[in-house]
């Protein structure tokens, strides 16, 4: 299977060679593309100065949109599966393998890297969002999803043709649940995260509390009365 990282970075400077080197130690040979979303700071500087491969926006897309370059890179260039991995450092490389066997094994069209598929969720107020949403995927789909907002999720061929073709779908747990109505395979398997050690990250209390609100808005009214789709298999 050949599979492409995608790592978008927003304002990364401080994090980003960490990130990279940490990956090629641990998985050398991985392809991978650093999508710069239109930073303030060095980021495409320092990846230009390293030679990382670089996709290098003009503007700030946010996730969706660098996400959705990142994997109309890959569509462009073969690749049969991506993986979406965070620039901030929380993802570990070593987990990769796991998800990859895990897809080939049980013929799965999404892995999500999760905190708690084998562990208890913490009680914050930040997990209650999660929980939340967990909740009204469940209920939509009656599938249980136990960390509906990890940014580690793996992607097949069919996910990468869904991604390329529909402007709608985005890196998000409102995609996730609309992919599960439609029919596609998806499971978890445990991982665990860092937390963020430089930077600022881009979702403080008032943008995450928006956040889950929309993803429960999308999941429960907009992504559970969209026509469903005959997924490619």
């Amino acid at each position: 299977m050949k599979i492409l990282l995608i790592i978008p970075a927003y304002n990364e400077a401080e994090n980003i060679i960490n990130v990279v080197e940490n990956l090629k130690s641990k998985c050398p040979g991985m392809d991978y593309i650093i999508v710069n979303d239109g930073s303030d700071d060095n980021t495409a500087e320092i990846c230009r100065q390293k030679a990382y491969p670089l996709l290098d926006l003009p503007i700030n897309l946010g996730l969706a949109g660098a996400f959705q370059a990142g994997v109309r890179y890959a569509a462009q260039n073969g690749y049969d599966a991506v993986l979406q991995f965070d620039g901030d450092g929380q993802h570990e490389p070593k987990y990769i393998k796991t998800m990859l066997e895990r897809m080939e094994k049980d013929d799965l069209d999404v892995v999500i890297g999760s905190r708690f598929c084998e562990k208890q969720k913490p009680h914050t107020l930040r997990m209650f969002g999660s929980t939340l949403i967990s909740f009204v995927i469940r209920l939509t789909t009656g599938k249980k999803i136990s960390d509906p907002t990890s940014g580690m999720r793996l992607f097949n061929s069919c996910m990468i043709n869904e991604f390329t073709r529909n402007i709608n779908c985005t890196p998000e747990p409102d995609t996730i649940s609309y992919f599960l109505r439609c029919g596609a395979n998806i499971a978890e398997v445990q991982v665990e995260m860092h937390e963020r050690t430089a930077g600022t990250s881009y979702l403080n209390l008032g943008r995450s509390v928006r956040y889950m609100l929309n993803m429960f808005i999308s999941i429960l009214f907009v992504q559970f009365f969209r026509p469903r789709r005959i997924l490619c298999r």
